[in-house]
């Protein structure tokens, strides 16, 4: 683990650090507050992942206050589970559910969740997802939302619906906009459950959330969307 730390380290690039915490919304009351960067770009994070053995523990990676060290955890996570066996992948998936708290910005979500979570969950009950499609961390109910592209990848549609039905009244735009990527996915391979989706819920649907699902609809469909 120090090794991948000094690693890091070796690769700061002058103002990157400042140019991120601002891309990530990390100043007073941002939802990315209090979060701290190095400057490491990500491709050079992905590369760094990309020279893990499998051995060395990366929960302090994960724990840490630097985004750049718990981005470089989840990617490694990613790796061993795609190349792991049945057993590795559950241990993987159990650990990532036990350190959703430092999960905590939504470019950690989207480079995981579905590749974790959802791929473990193929298959299987999706009750975890329910539940956190209903936590009080922001972080969980997207973690929720996003591993349904898994499902969605693989031809299954029906889970994407229920939580983006679930996560209608949800306060925040992060929400919203995952929400509307995921039906706009799940719209690629059903148009027409999409559809049905948006007629019986466009009246109480967020703006946003409805602008991002429909945004592959040829644009006289999008018009109509927008003015109901």
């Amino acid at each position: 683990m120090e090794i991948f730390r000094h690693q890091l380290r070796d690769r700061i690039r002058p103002g990157h650090a400042e140019t991120a915490a601002w891309f990530f919304k990390s100043g007073p009351g941002e939802y990315g507050e209090g979060d701290c960067f190095l400057g490491v770009r990500v491709p050079e994070v992905r590369a760094l992942a990309k020279l893990d053995d499998g051995r060395s523990d990366v929960r302090g990676l994960l724990q840490s206050k630097w985004h750049e060290e718990r981005l470089l955890a989840l990617l490694i996570l990613v790796r061993r589970f795609e190349r792991g066996d049945d057993s590795v992948r559950r241990a993987v998936y159990e650990f990532y559910l036990s350190g959703t708290r430092w999960i905590n910005n939504w470019d950690l979500v989207d480079v995981s969740a579905y590749k974790i979570i959802g791929a473990w969950l193929l298959g299987r009950n999706r009750a975890p997802l329910r539940k956190l499609a209903s936590s009080p961390w922001l972080w969980d109910r997207r973690i929720a939302i996003i591993s349904t592209f898994a499902f969605i990848r693989a031809g299954d549609v029906s889970d994407t619906f229920s939580l983006a039905n679930k996560l209608l009244s949800d306060p925040h735009d992060l929400m919203h906009k995952a929400c509307g990527w995921m039906l706009r996915e799940a719209g690629k391979r059903d148009v027409r459950a999409l559809e049905n989706f948006l007629d019986e819920n466009r009246a109480r649907m967020p703006r946003t959330m409805l602008r991002y699902a429909i945004e592959k609809f040829p644009e006289s469909r999008r018009k109509q969307y927008l003015a109901r």
